[in-house]
């Protein structure tokens, strides 16, 4: 049997997922109950936009709880004590300068499961993570993209 992958986390990004998690459970779960029920006193159910819309809600509400108790079930946490501290490694924040159009960005390496480019949070997985992971500073690492060589120089990196 394969074996299954685990989610790499970061303590806080172990931390949001219990509190979505608890929000999802505790609150969200009271509000769309309450949201059904009202939808429910409106009268006939096969003509009500409200009840539906509630349903889908619920069951949006549902997947996302399962989701989280998947991800919970089989997570490895990323140590920001752990490793090689000269190098670059998962859970770092990462300061670095495109060649190209001269600009800088920073960035934290986490699992897949937290990245979140809005946030700057980029996947291990990604070809920019790949390539920073085992980077020092000042090193110029290359990343494949569909445009071609892209070529960022490392600034700065911690923990």
């Amino acid at each position: 049997m394969a074996e299954v992958k685990k989610h790499l986390l970061t303590a806080g990004g172990l931390a949001d997922l219990e509190n979505e998690l608890h929000e999802l459970e505790v609150n969200r779960r009271r509000e769309i109950a309450q949201k059904i029920a009202e939808a429910r006193e409106l009268g006939d159910l096969s003509e009500n936009a409200e009840y539906d819309a509630a349903m889908d809600e619920q069951r949006d509400i549902e997947a996302r709880v399962a989701q989280i108790n998947k991800i919970l079930a089989n997570y490895e946490l990323i140590s920001d004590d752990e490793g090689d501290t000269s190098v670059i490694t998962m859970g770092c924040k990462v300061k670095v300068r495109d060649m190209e159009l001269k600009k800088d960005m920073e960035y934290k390496i986490v699992g897949s499961t937290e990245a979140n480019i809005l946030k700057n949070r980029i996947s291990n997985e990604s070809p920019i993570g790949k390539a920073l992971i085992g980077a020092k500073e000042g090193e110029t690492v290359k990343v494949a993209s569909p445009s071609g060589i892209i070529k960022y120089k490392v600034l700065s990196f911690k923990k």
